[in-house]
Protein backbone atom coordinates (compact mmCIF):
# COMPACT_ATOMS: atom_id res chain seq x y z
CA UNK A 1 0.00 0.00 0.00
CA UNK A 2 1.20 3.42 -0.67
CA UNK A 3 1.46 5.76 2.22
CA UNK A 4 2.28 8.86 -0.44
CA UNK A 5 0.34 12.19 0.50
CA UNK A 6 -2.34 13.17 -1.87
CA UNK A 7 -3.63 17.33 -2.10
CA UNK A 8 -7.35 17.52 -1.84
CA UNK A 9 -8.59 20.42 -3.89
CA UNK A 10 -12.29 20.61 -3.34
CA UNK A 11 -14.36 22.97 -6.09
CA UNK A 12 -17.64 22.78 -5.00
CA UNK A 13 -18.46 26.36 -4.58
CA UNK A 14 -16.84 27.11 -8.10
CA UNK A 15 -16.79 24.70 -11.00
CA UNK A 16 -19.66 22.67 -8.74
CA UNK A 17 -21.38 25.84 -8.35
CA UNK A 18 -21.96 25.40 -12.25
CA UNK A 19 -24.52 22.49 -12.26
CA UNK A 20 -27.74 23.03 -13.86
CA UNK A 21 -30.33 23.98 -10.93
CA UNK A 22 -27.99 24.91 -8.45
CA UNK A 23 -27.89 28.68 -7.03
CA UNK A 24 -25.69 29.35 -3.69
CA UNK A 25 -26.81 32.18 -1.70
CA UNK A 26 -23.61 33.55 0.29
CA UNK A 27 -24.80 31.94 3.54
CA UNK A 28 -24.68 28.50 1.26
CA UNK A 29 -21.08 29.14 0.24
CA UNK A 30 -19.83 30.08 3.91
CA UNK A 31 -21.83 27.08 5.24
CA UNK A 32 -20.01 24.52 2.67
CA UNK A 33 -16.90 26.04 3.19
CA UNK A 34 -16.98 25.33 6.67
CA UNK A 35 -18.17 22.18 6.66
CA UNK A 36 -14.98 21.06 4.42
CA UNK A 37 -12.56 22.55 6.33
CA UNK A 38 -13.74 20.93 9.58
CA UNK A 39 -13.60 17.51 7.33
CA UNK A 40 -9.79 18.43 6.57
CA UNK A 41 -10.21 19.26 2.77
CA UNK A 42 -6.93 21.04 2.45
CA UNK A 43 -7.84 23.49 -0.53
CA UNK A 44 -10.95 24.63 -0.90
CA UNK A 45 -11.72 27.09 -3.88
CA UNK A 46 -14.09 29.77 -3.14
CA UNK A 47 -14.75 31.00 -6.57
CA UNK A 48 -13.89 33.99 -9.17
CA UNK A 49 -13.16 37.33 -7.40
CA UNK A 50 -14.19 40.48 -9.32
CA UNK A 51 -16.69 38.47 -11.50
CA UNK A 52 -19.94 38.59 -9.40
CA UNK A 53 -20.24 40.68 -5.76
CA UNK A 54 -21.25 37.33 -4.10
CA UNK A 55 -17.72 35.99 -4.33
CA UNK A 56 -16.04 39.29 -3.70
CA UNK A 57 -18.63 39.12 -0.47
CA UNK A 58 -17.27 35.96 0.67
CA UNK A 59 -13.81 36.36 0.61
CA UNK A 60 -14.13 39.19 2.49
CA UNK A 61 -16.17 37.43 5.29
CA UNK A 62 -13.40 34.79 5.33
CA UNK A 63 -11.04 37.99 5.92
CA UNK A 64 -12.87 38.42 9.04
CA UNK A 65 -13.51 34.78 10.28
CA UNK A 66 -10.98 32.87 8.71
CA UNK A 67 -10.93 28.89 8.20
CA UNK A 68 -9.99 26.49 10.49
CA UNK A 69 -7.30 24.80 8.54
CA UNK A 70 -7.85 24.87 4.98
CA UNK A 71 -5.92 27.21 2.47
CA UNK A 72 -9.01 29.04 0.88
CA UNK A 73 -8.32 29.64 -2.92
CA UNK A 74 -9.58 32.11 -5.35
CA UNK A 75 -9.61 30.96 -9.28
CA UNK A 76 -9.48 33.52 -12.47
CA UNK A 77 -8.13 33.33 -15.75
CA UNK A 78 -4.92 34.53 -17.19
CA UNK A 79 -4.02 38.27 -18.16
CA UNK A 80 -5.68 39.68 -21.26
CA UNK A 81 -4.21 39.60 -24.54
CA UNK A 82 -1.83 42.58 -24.95
CA UNK A 83 -2.07 43.93 -21.58
CA UNK A 84 0.11 43.92 -18.43
CA UNK A 85 -0.56 41.80 -15.76
CA UNK A 86 -0.28 44.40 -12.95
CA UNK A 87 -2.78 46.98 -14.87
CA UNK A 88 -5.24 43.61 -15.46
CA UNK A 89 -8.60 44.64 -12.99
CA UNK A 90 -9.59 40.44 -12.87
CA UNK A 91 -6.10 40.65 -11.43
CA UNK A 92 -6.63 43.30 -9.03
CA UNK A 93 -9.55 41.75 -8.02
CA UNK A 94 -7.79 38.53 -6.70
CA UNK A 95 -5.28 40.05 -5.23
CA UNK A 96 -8.00 41.92 -3.19
CA UNK A 97 -9.35 38.88 -2.13
CA UNK A 98 -6.55 38.51 0.03
CA UNK A 99 -5.81 34.82 -0.48
CA UNK A 100 -2.91 32.92 0.05
CA UNK A 101 -3.20 30.66 -3.10
CA UNK A 102 -4.59 31.47 -6.51
CA UNK A 103 -5.76 29.30 -9.04
CA UNK A 104 -4.76 30.34 -12.33
CA UNK A 105 -6.25 29.03 -15.42
CA UNK A 106 -5.37 29.24 -19.02
CA UNK A 107 -5.19 27.70 -22.56
CA UNK A 108 -3.65 24.65 -23.64
CA UNK A 109 -5.58 23.84 -26.47
CA UNK A 110 -3.89 26.05 -29.75
CA UNK A 111 -7.43 25.91 -30.88
CA UNK A 112 -8.96 27.66 -28.24
CA UNK A 113 -6.04 30.19 -28.52
CA UNK A 114 -6.98 31.64 -32.06
CA UNK A 115 -10.75 30.83 -31.93
CA UNK A 116 -11.39 32.04 -28.80
CA UNK A 117 -8.92 34.09 -27.40
CA UNK A 118 -8.39 35.56 -31.42
CA UNK A 119 -4.50 35.94 -30.16
CA UNK A 120 -1.38 34.05 -31.41
CA UNK A 121 0.11 31.46 -29.76
CA UNK A 122 2.96 33.21 -28.46
CA UNK A 123 1.25 35.52 -26.55
CA UNK A 124 -0.67 32.63 -24.95
CA UNK A 125 2.81 31.56 -23.91
CA UNK A 126 3.07 35.24 -22.40
CA UNK A 127 0.21 35.80 -20.89
CA UNK A 128 0.67 32.39 -18.75
CA UNK A 129 4.09 33.25 -17.69
CA UNK A 130 3.21 36.70 -17.28
CA UNK A 131 0.90 36.57 -15.03
CA UNK A 132 2.31 33.93 -12.75
CA UNK A 133 5.47 35.92 -12.39
CA UNK A 134 3.03 38.93 -11.67
CA UNK A 135 1.34 37.14 -8.53
CA UNK A 136 4.41 35.38 -7.13
CA UNK A 137 5.91 39.10 -6.98
CA UNK A 138 2.92 39.80 -4.84
CA UNK A 139 3.35 37.34 -3.01
CA UNK A 140 1.34 34.95 -3.91
CA UNK A 141 1.47 31.15 -4.46
CA UNK A 142 0.13 29.66 -7.77
CA UNK A 143 -1.53 26.72 -8.83
CA UNK A 144 -2.21 26.80 -12.74
CA UNK A 145 -4.68 24.67 -13.96
CA UNK A 146 -4.12 24.09 -18.15
CA UNK A 147 -7.50 23.97 -19.39
CA UNK A 148 -7.96 21.30 -22.35
CA UNK A 149 -4.90 20.21 -21.36
CA UNK A 150 -5.28 16.45 -22.82
CA UNK A 151 -7.40 17.48 -25.79
CA UNK A 152 -4.52 20.35 -26.52
CA UNK A 153 -2.11 17.56 -26.13
CA UNK A 154 -3.82 15.34 -28.43
CA UNK A 155 -4.05 17.90 -30.99
CA UNK A 156 -0.50 19.81 -30.38
CA UNK A 157 1.66 18.20 -28.53
CA UNK A 158 4.51 20.55 -28.66
CA UNK A 159 2.58 23.45 -28.02
CA UNK A 160 0.85 22.08 -25.58
CA UNK A 161 4.24 21.38 -23.43
CA UNK A 162 4.57 24.61 -23.99
CA UNK A 163 2.21 26.30 -21.71
CA UNK A 164 2.98 24.19 -19.05
CA UNK A 165 6.91 25.40 -19.90
CA UNK A 166 6.07 28.90 -19.30
CA UNK A 167 4.25 28.24 -16.02
CA UNK A 168 7.07 26.65 -14.63
CA UNK A 169 8.85 29.75 -15.86
CA UNK A 170 6.48 32.00 -14.01
CA UNK A 171 7.74 30.07 -10.91
CA UNK A 172 4.43 28.27 -10.46
CA UNK A 173 3.74 25.61 -7.57
CA UNK A 174 1.34 23.22 -8.98
CA UNK A 175 0.37 21.71 -12.87
CA UNK A 176 -2.98 20.58 -12.49
CA UNK A 177 -4.42 19.03 -16.00
CA UNK A 178 -7.65 19.74 -16.84
CA UNK A 179 -10.14 17.34 -18.97
CA UNK A 180 -12.50 19.92 -19.21
CA UNK A 181 -14.60 18.36 -21.83
CA UNK A 182 -14.79 15.29 -20.32
CA UNK A 183 -13.94 13.04 -23.40
CA UNK A 184 -10.68 11.60 -22.19
CA UNK A 185 -10.51 7.66 -21.30
CA UNK A 186 -8.34 6.50 -18.23
CA UNK A 187 -5.82 4.27 -20.57
CA UNK A 188 -5.12 7.56 -22.39
CA UNK A 189 -4.78 9.63 -18.90
CA UNK A 190 -2.02 7.28 -17.77
CA UNK A 191 0.01 7.19 -21.45
CA UNK A 192 -0.05 11.10 -21.50
CA UNK A 193 0.31 12.12 -18.07
CA UNK A 194 3.45 9.16 -18.19
CA UNK A 195 5.03 11.20 -21.07
CA UNK A 196 4.80 14.83 -19.47
CA UNK A 197 6.38 13.74 -16.61
CA UNK A 198 9.53 12.53 -18.65
CA UNK A 199 9.34 15.36 -20.53
CA UNK A 200 8.91 17.85 -17.94
CA UNK A 201 11.34 16.00 -15.82
CA UNK A 202 10.30 17.02 -12.64
CA UNK A 203 11.34 15.90 -9.17
CA UNK A 204 8.11 15.29 -7.35
CA UNK A 205 9.60 14.46 -4.28
CA UNK A 206 11.30 17.57 -3.71
CA UNK A 207 8.96 20.44 -2.68
CA UNK A 208 9.81 23.06 -4.27
CA UNK A 209 9.33 21.65 -7.55
CA UNK A 210 6.41 21.94 -9.08
CA UNK A 211 4.26 19.80 -8.61
CA UNK A 212 1.55 17.81 -10.98
CA UNK A 213 -2.52 17.82 -10.16
CA UNK A 214 -5.48 16.46 -12.14
CA UNK A 215 -8.92 18.01 -12.68
CA UNK A 216 -11.34 15.93 -14.29
CA UNK A 217 -14.78 15.96 -15.97
CA UNK A 218 -17.48 13.46 -16.24
CA UNK A 219 -19.00 13.41 -19.78
CA UNK A 220 -17.69 9.89 -20.17
CA UNK A 221 -18.71 8.52 -16.89
CA UNK A 222 -14.64 8.15 -16.31
CA UNK A 223 -14.37 11.57 -14.08
CA UNK A 224 -12.82 9.40 -10.82
CA UNK A 225 -10.94 6.57 -12.65
CA UNK A 226 -9.16 8.93 -15.04
CA UNK A 227 -8.17 10.88 -11.51
CA UNK A 228 -7.24 7.63 -10.34
CA UNK A 229 -5.43 6.72 -13.49
CA UNK A 230 -3.49 10.51 -13.10
CA UNK A 231 -2.49 9.55 -9.20
CA UNK A 232 -1.01 6.01 -10.23
CA UNK A 233 1.14 8.02 -12.55
CA UNK A 234 2.50 10.13 -10.05
CA UNK A 235 0.20 12.92 -9.80
CA UNK A 236 -0.23 14.32 -5.69
CA UNK A 237 -3.25 16.80 -6.23
CA UNK A 238 -7.17 15.80 -7.38
CA UNK A 239 -9.64 18.45 -7.89
CA UNK A 240 -13.40 17.47 -7.38
CA UNK A 241 -16.76 17.98 -6.20
CA UNK A 242 -18.70 16.75 -3.50
CA UNK A 243 -21.58 14.51 -4.58
CA UNK A 244 -19.77 15.09 -8.11
CA UNK A 245 -21.60 18.75 -8.93
CA UNK A 246 -20.26 20.90 -12.08
CA UNK A 247 -21.58 21.53 -15.26
CA UNK A 248 -22.74 19.09 -17.94
CA UNK A 249 -22.26 16.03 -16.07
CA UNK A 250 -20.09 16.99 -13.31
CA UNK A 251 -16.92 17.02 -11.98
CA UNK A 252 -14.93 13.78 -10.52
CA UNK A 253 -16.73 13.07 -7.65
CA UNK A 254 -14.82 13.24 -4.36
CA UNK A 255 -17.07 11.47 -2.49
CA UNK A 256 -16.03 8.41 -4.25
CA UNK A 257 -12.88 9.39 -5.11
CA UNK A 258 -11.52 10.07 -1.68
CA UNK A 259 -12.39 6.44 -0.09
CA UNK A 260 -10.72 4.50 -3.27
CA UNK A 261 -7.82 6.15 -3.19
CA UNK A 262 -7.40 6.10 0.83
CA UNK A 263 -9.41 2.59 1.24
CA UNK A 264 -8.46 0.99 -2.08
CA UNK A 265 -4.85 1.97 -2.72
CA UNK A 266 -3.54 3.54 0.23
CA UNK A 267 -2.82 6.93 -0.12
CA UNK A 268 -3.19 9.44 2.71
CA UNK A 269 -6.29 11.97 1.46
CA UNK A 270 -8.06 12.50 5.08
CA UNK A 271 -7.15 11.25 8.67
CA UNK A 272 -9.49 8.57 9.83
CA UNK A 273 -11.81 10.51 12.03
CA UNK A 274 -11.94 13.25 9.18
CA UNK A 275 -13.28 10.36 6.68
CA UNK A 276 -15.91 9.44 8.58
CA UNK A 277 -17.47 12.70 8.22
CA UNK A 278 -17.91 12.12 4.29
CA UNK A 279 -21.33 10.48 4.27
CA UNK A 280 -22.45 13.29 6.28
CA UNK A 281 -21.28 15.78 4.60
CA UNK A 282 -22.30 14.34 1.10
CA UNK A 283 -26.27 14.32 2.40
CA UNK A 284 -25.60 18.01 4.49
CA UNK A 285 -24.40 19.55 1.00
CA UNK A 286 -27.13 18.30 -0.48
CA UNK A 287 -29.23 19.71 1.39
CA UNK A 288 -27.69 23.26 1.20
CA UNK A 289 -27.88 22.88 -2.55
CA UNK A 290 -31.63 22.20 -2.47
CA UNK A 291 -31.05 18.87 -4.55
CA UNK A 292 -32.46 15.26 -3.59
CA UNK A 293 -29.55 12.81 -2.38
CA UNK A 294 -28.51 10.14 -4.76
CA UNK A 295 -29.39 6.94 -2.56
CA UNK A 296 -27.03 4.62 -4.98
CA UNK A 297 -24.29 6.46 -4.93
CA UNK A 298 -21.32 4.44 -3.99
CA UNK A 299 -19.85 4.56 -0.29
CA UNK A 300 -22.03 7.48 1.08
CA UNK A 301 -25.69 6.70 -0.61
CA UNK A 302 -28.47 5.56 1.61
CA UNK A 303 -28.36 2.34 -0.16
CA UNK A 304 -24.65 1.63 -0.35
CA UNK A 305 -24.55 -0.96 2.16
CA UNK A 306 -28.66 -1.53 1.95
CA UNK A 307 -29.08 -5.51 2.26
CA UNK A 308 -32.77 -6.59 0.85
CA UNK A 309 -32.61 -10.33 -0.29
CA UNK A 310 -32.92 -12.87 2.73
CA UNK A 311 -29.37 -14.86 1.44
CA UNK A 312 -27.54 -11.82 1.44
CA UNK A 313 -29.26 -10.83 4.81
CA UNK A 314 -28.19 -13.82 6.73
CA UNK A 315 -24.69 -14.00 5.26
CA UNK A 316 -24.21 -10.56 6.17
CA UNK A 317 -24.96 -11.10 10.06
CA UNK A 318 -22.61 -14.19 9.77
CA UNK A 319 -19.92 -11.55 8.37
CA UNK A 320 -20.21 -8.62 6.70
CA UNK A 321 -17.47 -9.30 4.48
CA UNK A 322 -19.45 -11.68 2.36
CA UNK A 323 -21.61 -8.67 1.12
CA UNK A 324 -19.56 -5.41 1.76
CA UNK A 325 -16.12 -4.24 0.16
CA UNK A 326 -15.47 -2.11 3.19
CA UNK A 327 -17.03 -1.34 6.39
CA UNK A 328 -19.09 1.71 6.02
CA UNK A 329 -18.38 3.22 9.58
CA UNK A 330 -15.21 4.31 8.15
CA UNK A 331 -16.76 7.12 5.76
CA UNK A 332 -19.80 7.60 8.22
CA UNK A 333 -21.96 5.80 6.56
CA UNK A 334 -23.97 2.54 8.12
CA UNK A 335 -25.44 -0.90 7.47
CA UNK A 336 -29.21 -1.18 6.22
CA UNK A 337 -31.22 -4.26 6.70
CA UNK A 338 -34.10 -3.33 3.92
CA UNK A 339 -37.69 -4.81 4.74
CA UNK A 340 -39.70 -6.06 1.64
CA UNK A 341 -41.82 -8.82 -0.44
CA UNK A 342 -38.16 -10.38 -0.95
CA UNK A 343 -37.49 -10.26 2.70
CA UNK A 344 -37.09 -13.39 5.04
CA UNK A 345 -36.96 -14.62 8.19
CA UNK A 346 -33.07 -13.33 8.58
CA UNK A 347 -34.59 -9.93 7.10
CA UNK A 348 -36.87 -9.16 9.83
CA UNK A 349 -34.63 -10.28 12.89
CA UNK A 350 -32.32 -8.12 11.50
CA UNK A 351 -33.87 -4.77 11.14
CA UNK A 352 -35.87 -5.55 15.16
CA UNK A 353 -32.27 -5.56 16.11
CA UNK A 354 -32.19 -1.81 15.09
CA UNK A 355 -35.18 -0.93 16.97
CA UNK A 356 -34.06 -2.23 19.82
CA UNK A 357 -36.08 -5.76 19.12
CA UNK A 358 -34.66 -9.44 19.71
CA UNK A 359 -36.07 -11.85 17.97
CA UNK A 360 -35.42 -15.69 17.69
CA UNK A 361 -36.07 -17.09 14.40
CA UNK A 362 -38.79 -20.12 15.85
CA UNK A 363 -40.51 -17.71 17.49
CA UNK A 364 -43.83 -17.62 15.56
CA UNK A 365 -44.58 -14.02 16.01
CA UNK A 366 -41.55 -13.51 14.20
CA UNK A 367 -43.12 -15.29 10.84
CA UNK A 368 -46.33 -13.39 11.01
CA UNK A 369 -44.90 -10.52 10.69
CA UNK A 370 -43.20 -11.81 7.53
CA UNK A 371 -46.31 -13.11 5.77
CA UNK A 372 -48.35 -10.07 7.00
CA UNK A 373 -45.51 -7.70 5.52
CA UNK A 374 -45.64 -10.21 2.10
CA UNK A 375 -49.70 -9.46 2.37
CA UNK A 376 -49.09 -6.08 2.45
CA UNK A 377 -46.16 -5.55 -0.26
CA UNK A 378 -48.90 -7.53 -2.36
CA UNK A 379 -51.16 -4.93 -2.13
CA UNK A 380 -48.63 -2.23 -3.36
CA UNK A 381 -46.88 -1.14 0.08
CA UNK A 382 -43.40 -0.46 0.20
CA UNK A 383 -42.10 -0.53 3.34
CA UNK A 384 -37.92 -0.86 2.57
CA UNK A 385 -38.47 3.33 1.47
CA UNK A 386 -40.66 3.54 4.84
CA UNK A 387 -39.20 2.63 7.65
CA UNK A 388 -41.23 4.29 9.96
CA UNK A 389 -44.22 2.27 8.66
CA UNK A 390 -42.55 -0.45 9.20
CA UNK A 391 -41.46 -0.28 12.49
CA UNK A 392 -45.00 0.69 13.93
CA UNK A 393 -46.38 -2.13 12.01
CA UNK A 394 -43.82 -4.29 13.95
CA UNK A 395 -44.50 -2.70 16.97
CA UNK A 396 -48.19 -3.23 16.95
CA UNK A 397 -47.59 -7.08 16.25
CA UNK A 398 -46.07 -7.15 19.45
CA UNK A 399 -48.83 -5.05 21.52
CA UNK A 400 -46.10 -2.04 21.48
CA UNK A 401 -47.61 0.46 19.39
CA UNK A 402 -49.73 3.55 21.39
CA UNK A 403 -52.66 4.66 20.83
CA UNK A 404 -52.30 7.99 20.67
CA UNK A 405 -54.89 9.60 19.15
CA UNK A 406 -58.09 8.11 17.10
CA UNK A 407 -59.70 9.48 14.00
CA UNK A 408 -63.34 9.35 13.64
CA UNK A 409 -63.41 10.63 10.52
CA UNK A 410 -62.38 13.55 8.29
CA UNK A 411 -64.12 15.34 5.31
CA UNK A 412 -62.07 17.43 2.52
CA UNK A 413 -63.70 19.91 -0.50
CA UNK A 414 -61.33 21.41 -3.21
CA UNK A 415 -62.39 24.14 -5.46
CA UNK A 416 -60.48 24.53 -9.03
CA UNK A 417 -60.31 28.09 -10.45
CA UNK A 418 -59.15 28.86 -13.64
CA UNK A 419 -57.57 31.28 -15.12
CA UNK A 420 -56.37 30.95 -18.40
CA UNK A 421 -54.46 27.84 -18.67
CA UNK A 422 -53.19 28.08 -14.95
CA UNK A 423 -55.74 26.47 -12.07
CA UNK A 424 -55.37 27.48 -8.80
CA UNK A 425 -56.76 25.27 -5.91
CA UNK A 426 -58.49 25.93 -3.04
CA UNK A 427 -59.25 22.92 -0.28
CA UNK A 428 -61.04 23.03 2.68
CA UNK A 429 -60.34 19.91 5.57
CA UNK A 430 -62.86 18.78 8.07
CA UNK A 431 -61.69 16.44 10.73
CA UNK A 432 -62.81 14.93 13.71
CA UNK A 433 -60.06 13.34 16.22
CA UNK A 434 -60.61 11.39 19.72
CA UNK A 435 -57.35 11.75 22.36
CA UNK A 436 -57.94 10.50 25.95
CA UNK A 437 -61.37 10.08 25.74
CA UNK A 438 -61.90 14.20 24.36
CA UNK A 439 -63.51 14.54 20.99
CA UNK A 440 -62.24 17.33 18.85
CA UNK A 441 -63.27 19.29 15.37
CA UNK A 442 -60.53 20.90 13.43
CA UNK A 443 -60.86 22.92 9.85
CA UNK A 444 -58.20 24.07 8.17
CA UNK A 445 -57.34 25.10 4.53
CA UNK A 446 -54.70 24.39 2.16
CA UNK A 447 -53.32 24.70 -1.33
CA UNK A 448 -54.52 21.23 -1.76
CA UNK A 449 -56.30 18.11 -0.37
CA UNK A 450 -53.77 16.69 1.15
CA UNK A 451 -52.59 20.06 2.45
CA UNK A 452 -55.61 20.74 4.33
CA UNK A 453 -56.01 17.50 5.86
CA UNK A 454 -52.48 17.64 6.99
CA UNK A 455 -53.11 21.23 8.72
CA UNK A 456 -56.29 20.06 10.39
CA UNK A 457 -54.90 17.10 12.01
CA UNK A 458 -52.08 18.82 13.31
CA UNK A 459 -54.08 21.69 14.33
CA UNK A 460 -56.25 19.36 15.97
CA UNK A 461 -53.74 17.80 17.67
CA UNK A 462 -51.11 20.30 18.48
CA UNK A 463 -52.45 20.66 21.74
CA UNK A 464 -52.17 17.62 23.44
CA UNK A 465 -48.69 17.34 21.44
CA UNK A 466 -46.85 20.48 21.44
CA UNK A 467 -43.94 18.99 19.48
CA UNK A 468 -45.93 18.58 16.63
CA UNK A 469 -45.04 22.19 15.54
CA UNK A 470 -41.75 21.32 14.84
CA UNK A 471 -42.94 18.65 11.82
CA UNK A 472 -42.47 19.82 8.43
CA UNK A 473 -42.58 17.77 5.15
CA UNK A 474 -39.41 16.86 3.02
CA UNK A 475 -41.02 14.81 0.12
CA UNK A 476 -43.87 13.88 -1.32
CA UNK A 477 -43.99 11.27 -3.88
CA UNK A 478 -47.04 10.15 -5.26
CA UNK A 479 -47.00 6.10 -7.85
CA UNK A 480 -49.59 4.98 -9.65
CA UNK A 481 -49.24 0.99 -9.16
CA UNK A 482 -51.24 -0.58 -12.16
CA UNK A 483 -51.70 2.47 -14.61
CA UNK A 484 -53.85 0.21 -16.86
CA UNK A 485 -56.91 0.73 -14.82
CA UNK A 486 -56.72 4.06 -15.68
CA UNK A 487 -58.73 6.49 -12.82
CA UNK A 488 -59.48 3.52 -10.45
CA UNK A 489 -55.79 2.54 -10.14
CA UNK A 490 -54.05 1.93 -6.90
CA UNK A 491 -51.71 4.97 -5.72
CA UNK A 492 -48.71 4.85 -3.14
CA UNK A 493 -47.79 7.89 -1.27
CA UNK A 494 -44.25 8.32 0.59
CA UNK A 495 -44.17 10.62 2.55
CA UNK A 496 -40.83 11.68 4.39
CA UNK A 497 -41.22 13.85 7.79
CA UNK A 498 -38.47 15.88 9.63
CA UNK A 499 -38.48 17.54 13.10
CA UNK A 500 -35.78 19.84 12.26
CA UNK A 501 -33.45 16.37 13.69
CA UNK A 502 -34.55 13.84 12.04
CA UNK A 503 -36.27 12.31 9.31
CA UNK A 504 -38.29 9.73 8.90
CA UNK A 505 -40.83 8.22 6.11
CA UNK A 506 -44.13 6.52 6.14
CA UNK A 507 -46.44 5.36 3.40
CA UNK A 508 -50.04 4.98 1.97
CA UNK A 509 -52.05 2.84 -0.45
CA UNK A 510 -55.27 3.27 -1.82
CA UNK A 511 -57.06 3.49 -5.13
CA UNK A 512 -58.21 7.09 -3.78
CA UNK A 513 -55.20 9.85 -3.51
CA UNK A 514 -56.91 11.27 -0.96
CA UNK A 515 -57.20 7.97 1.71
CA UNK A 516 -53.15 7.11 0.03
CA UNK A 517 -52.32 10.18 1.45
CA UNK A 518 -54.13 10.21 4.61
CA UNK A 519 -52.49 7.14 5.69
CA UNK A 520 -49.04 8.27 5.81
CA UNK A 521 -49.54 11.53 7.22
CA UNK A 522 -51.56 9.97 10.16
CA UNK A 523 -48.55 7.42 10.48
CA UNK A 524 -45.77 10.36 9.98
CA UNK A 525 -47.46 12.40 12.79
CA UNK A 526 -47.96 9.43 14.99
CA UNK A 527 -44.36 8.03 14.67
CA UNK A 528 -42.90 11.53 15.05
CA UNK A 529 -44.80 12.10 18.67
CA UNK A 530 -43.43 8.51 19.88
CA UNK A 531 -39.67 9.96 18.31
CA UNK A 532 -40.46 12.98 20.59
CA UNK A 533 -41.46 10.70 23.33
CA UNK A 534 -38.08 9.10 23.57
CA UNK A 535 -40.29 5.98 22.69
CA UNK A 536 -38.36 5.07 19.63
CA UNK A 537 -34.79 3.83 18.59
CA UNK A 538 -34.01 6.63 16.31
CA UNK A 539 -30.44 4.85 15.14
CA UNK A 540 -32.02 3.95 11.76
CA UNK A 541 -32.96 7.50 10.85
CA UNK A 542 -31.93 9.52 7.92
CA UNK A 543 -29.02 11.31 9.39
CA UNK A 544 -29.37 14.85 10.49
CA UNK A 545 -29.54 17.29 7.79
Amino acid sequence: MNERKIWLYDTTLRDGAQKEGISLSLADKLKIARKLDDMGIPFIEGGWPGANPKDVQFFWELQQQPLKQANIVAFCSTRRPNQSADKDPLLKAILAANTHWVTIFGKSWDLHVTEGLKTSLDENLAMIEDTITYLRSQGRKVIYDAEHWFDGYKNNPQYALKTLQSAIKGGVQWLVFCDTNGGTLPHEISQIVSEIRGKLDLNLDDSHSPQLGIHTHNDSGTAVANAMASVLEGVTMVQGTINGYGERCGNANLCTLIPNLQLKLGYKCLEPEELTKLTPNSRLISEIVNLPPDNHAPFVGRSAFAHKGGIHVSAVARNPLTYEHIEPESIGNERRIVISDQSGLSNIISKAKTFGIEFDKNDPICREILLKLKALESQGYQFEAAEASFELLLREALNQRQQLFGIKGFQVHSDITLDGKISHTHALATIKIIVDGEELLEVAEGNGPVSALDKALRKALVKFYPEIAQFYLTDYKVRILDGAKGTSAKTRVLIESSNGEQRWATVGVSTNIIDASYQAVVEGIEYGILLGKAKINSADFLPNS
